[in-house]
C-alpha cells in the first residue's frame, strides 16, 4: 500500500522493484535509468540545461527498434550523461538504412538483457536520446520528463490518439 501511495505524490520518487539492481535514484536535478537485468545504470540531468526534451516518436525505425507501435525517448546533452555502471557491457548497432534523415543512428544495448538504454545520431552530434522507460523514478514519466512533442504522427497506429497536450509533427521535430 505504501508504493501506491508514493505514486500519487509526484513531489517525491517513486522507485518500484523494476529491475535487477533495485538501486535507483532521484534528486532535484539528476535521476538514473537503468537496464532490466541492472547491469547498467546511467545517470542523467532532469532539467536544462543537460536536458535538451521530451516525446514521443511514431517513425517506423522506433516502431521496430522498440517493438512497440511507438517509442517514449528524452534527449541529453552528452556531457551531462554519466555511465554509473557497466559501460562495458554496453554492445552497440549502428545503421542509417531505415532512419528518415538518412543519418546514422547508433543504438546502445545492455549485453546481458537487452535492454536498449540509448540512441546516437550522426545528424545531432553531442546528443543522446535515451528510453523513458528505462529511467527508475516513474514519477519522471509524469512530471518533468512527460512528452512534450510527438513526432511522426504520420506513422502513427489508428488506436493510439496521441499525447495529450504535446505539439505534433507529421515527421520529426525540428
Amino acid at each position: 500500500m505504501a508504493a501506491a501511495a508514493a505514486a500519487t505524490d509526484a513531489s517525491k520518487p517513486y522507485i518500484p522493484l523494476n529491475s535487477g539492481a533495485g538501486d535507483g535514484w532521484s534528486k532535484e536535478d539528476e535521476a538514473t535509468a537503468t537496464c532490466f537485468c541492472g547491469t547498467v545504470q546511467l545517470a542523467f540531468p532532469t532539467q536544462g540545461p543537460g536536458l535538451i526534451n521530451s516525446f514521443v516518436c511514431n517513425c517506423t525505425d522506433c516502431r521496430k527498434i522498440t517493438a512497440s507501435m511507438f517509442a517514449s525517448n528524452f534527449t541529453v546533452d552528452s556531457k551531462y550523461l554519466t555511465h554509473v555502471r557497466g559501460r562495458d557491457n554496453l554492445t552497440s548497432y549502428s545503421q542509417s538504412h531505415t532512419i528518415a534523415s538518412g543519418s546514422t543512428m547508433t543504438n546502445y544495448f545492455c549485453s546481458t538483457c537487452g535492454t536498449l538504454l540509448y540512441r546516437v545520431s550522426s545528424g545531432s552530434p553531442g546528443q543522446s536520446i535515451l528510453r523513458i522507460g528505462t529511467i527508475d523514478d516513474f514519477n519522471l514519466h509524469e512530471t518533468k520528463l512527460r512528452p512534450q512533442v510527438e513526432q511522426f504522427v504520420k506513422d502513427r497506429v489508428s488506436w493510439f490518439t496521441g499525447v495529450e497536450g504535446a505539439k505534433q509533427f507529421e515527421a520529426g521535430a525540428t
